[in-house]
Order: structure tokens, then C-alpha cells, then sequence
């Protein structure tokens, strides 16, 4: 399996820009600065219509995407029995698969199966959603991801209370010895990556804070600046 941590046990700095804000009628130009920036990860959001109210992108684009970068592609589905799916993410060449706890009625099993398949597993929790329902795995996954808004859609506000929700899970990593990483998705941007990284965050989506912005690579790296 893809190595994740790059920088002594524990990176703090993991910055994994989100596909779904990107231009889609000029991917190319987007890969190019992604490429040339200090992103470690490509995060991609799968979205069905049905898990989420929304729809974005399926494999023909994740295919197209995964053969213009040689970053680590984090994966992330929203959508309904994502393990399904776990031969396609796995054949993209993806570093880490990302499921809901609330679309797996089996996560145990579907955590096992992404890992017999060469992948990272990864953990997301909507907002509405404890983080002692992960308990009984926490140390089985790799990554667990904490939406900081509802998911769905970008550019959403960040839910405040979400810093106490890190917290808590990151005392729940430190008692059971987990060696997972955390991630949060939604609202990450200059103001709310520092107080994110206090609480306890070691890697973070970004979107509408990078994509658009007429320098994105000097963006990403006041990012990084940000949250070491």
C-alpha cells in the first residue's frame, strides 16, 4: 500500500485539494497546478443523487484525472454501498478509498475488503454523526475524514462545533493507540485551517479556498504555512 505519512510519524500538513470545485472545462489546466503545487493529495467527491443531493462525476473522469498526476488520489464515495465499487477505485490506481459509516451496514467488512485490495481505508461521519459509532474500528482504519459541513455541495459554511467534534476524536485515537490519521472536508480556508490544526487535524480538503484564485499554487502553500 501507498505510504501516507511523508514527514516523520505524523504530518500535520496534508493538504488534499478537492476535484469538485475545479474548472471542469479546463481539467487540464487545473492537474497542471496541482501538479506543480505542495498538495499531497487529489481528493476526489463521488456523489450518486441518492446518499447525497447531488451528482458529480463517475469513473471516466476519475480515470482521465488518475493518469495526469502521480500524487495519491483519496477517494472519497458518496454514495450508497460503495463496496461495490472497491475493484474500480482500486484499479484508478487510488491511494485511499473513503466510505460513509452511514452507507455501510457491514464497515467492518468493507474496511477489511479495501485493504485486501491494496488501499488505504478511510472513515467519513457526517455532522449528525458520533464519533463513538467508531469505536469498535478506529483501529482498523487508516484515515478517518469529519465532515465540517453537510456533504453534498462546495463553498458551504464551516460548522463550528466540528472543532470539538475533532477533539473528541482525537482523544479516541490516543486511547485505543490508532495510528489514523484525521481529515476534515468542508470549510477549510485560512481562517479555520489554524484552529483546525490546533484541535487535533492532520490532513484538509480545500476547495473553494484554492480553486478560482489566480495563484492556487502560492495558495496552497500559504495553506501548508498555515497548519504546520
Amino acid at each position: 500500500m501507498i505510504e501516507l505519512r511523508t514527514q516523520g510519524d505524523r504530518q500535520h500538513n496534508i493538504i488534499a485539494p478537492s476535484l469538485l470545485a475545479a474548472n471542469f472545462a479546463n481539467l487540464q489546466a487545473e492537474m497542471e497546478w496541482f501538479n506543480r503545487s505542495e498538495a499531497d493529495w487529489l481528493h476526489l467527491d463521488v456523489m450518486d443523487g441518492v446518499f447525497v443531493p447531488n451528482i458529480s462525476f463517475g469513473f471516466p473522469v476519475l480515470e482521465y484525472v488518475a493518469k495526469m498526476t502521480t500524487k495519491p488520489l483519496d477517494v472519497h464515495l458518496m454514495i450508497v454501498q460503495p463496496e461495490k465499487f472497491i475493484p474500480q477505485v482500486r484499479d484508478l490506481g487510488a491511494a485511499i478509498m473513503n466510505v460513509h459509516q452511514e452507507a455501510c451496514i457491514h464497515l467492518h467488512r468493507t474496511i477489511q475488503q479495501i485493504h485486501e485490495a491494496g488501499m488505504r481505508a478511510a472513515v467519513t461521519l457526517n455532522p449528525a454523526t458520533p464519533v463513538s459509532t467508531l469505536e469498535e474500528i478506529i483501529c482498523d482504519v487508516d484515515v478517518v475524514m469529519l465532515m465540517t459541513v453537510n456533504p453534498g455541495f462546495g463553498a458551504q459554511k464551516f460548522i463550528e462545533h466540528s472543532l470539538d467534534k475533532v477533539r473528541r476524536l482525537r482523544q479516541l485515537i490516543s486511547q485505543t493507540g490508532s495510528k489514523a490519521l484525521i481529515e476534515v472536508d468542508g470549510g477549510v480556508n485560512r481562517t479555520t485551517a489554524p484552529l483546525l490544526r490546533d484541535a487535533g487535524v492532520d490532513a484538509y480538503v480545500a476547495g473553494s479556498a484554492l480553486y478560482g484564485k489566480p495563484d492556487p499554487v502560492s495558495e496552497v502553500h500559504e495553506l501548508k504555512c498555515l497548519v504546520r
